[in-house]
């Protein structure tokens, strides 16, 4: 049996929490727009209230284009230590993805006291399947410096980056 299972609505609460260590982990202090840093090692987690719904509605649709892979906690009955989420995207078709489906990944997330055990590998093996069996035919993602080298063991490889963003 695996420890890895699909996230469901219940453990919005949980997935949050760990989408938060990620951000504190890849941007320490950083300061959410609209609020100042505050409850939480880093970040503001005044947009947790008003994620929720939405991560909810998303966690309970089986068949969209959103998926949460989560290991629980083995030691906090409850809590979950790890944590996967990816989406697929449709782009315009090209040679080398004629259907344009892309995988984006991204919240992956252990907490501290479960790591290095191996639980976001298993749980990245578990969304990259989810991303072949919907005809993804290449997967996108951002590493920080510490997760390069799973990243890099599963087939990813660094590429030039012109992303740009604009904030609306």
């Amino acid at each position: 049996m695996s420890l890895v299972r699909r996230a469901l609505p219940e453990d919005a609460a949980e997935v949050l929490r760990l989408r938060q260590v990620m951000i504190d982990s890849v941007s320490p202090g950083d300061v959410s727009p609209g609020g100042p840093a505050g409850g939480s090692a880093g970040g503001s987690v005044d947009w947790h209230a008003e994620s929720l719904p939405t991560l909810r509605a998303r966690l309970a649709d089986p068949d969209g284009d959103f998926a949460a892979f989560v290991v629980e906690h083995p030691e906090r009955p409850g809590a979950l230590a790890a944590l996967v989420v990816g989406t697929i995207e449709y782009r315009i078709g090209r040679s080398l993805n004629p259907h344009g489906t892309i995988g984006f990944v991204f919240s992956v997330a252990t907490d501290p006291d479960a790591r290095r055990r191996g639980y976001a590998r298993a749980c990245m093996d578990e969304l990259l399947a989810w991303f072949r069996a919907r005809g993804a035919a290449q997967v996108h993602l951002t590493a920080s410096a510490d997760a390069a080298p799973l990243y890099a063991s599963l087939g990813f490889r660094p590429k030039p980056d012109p992303l740009m963003e604009l904030l609306l």
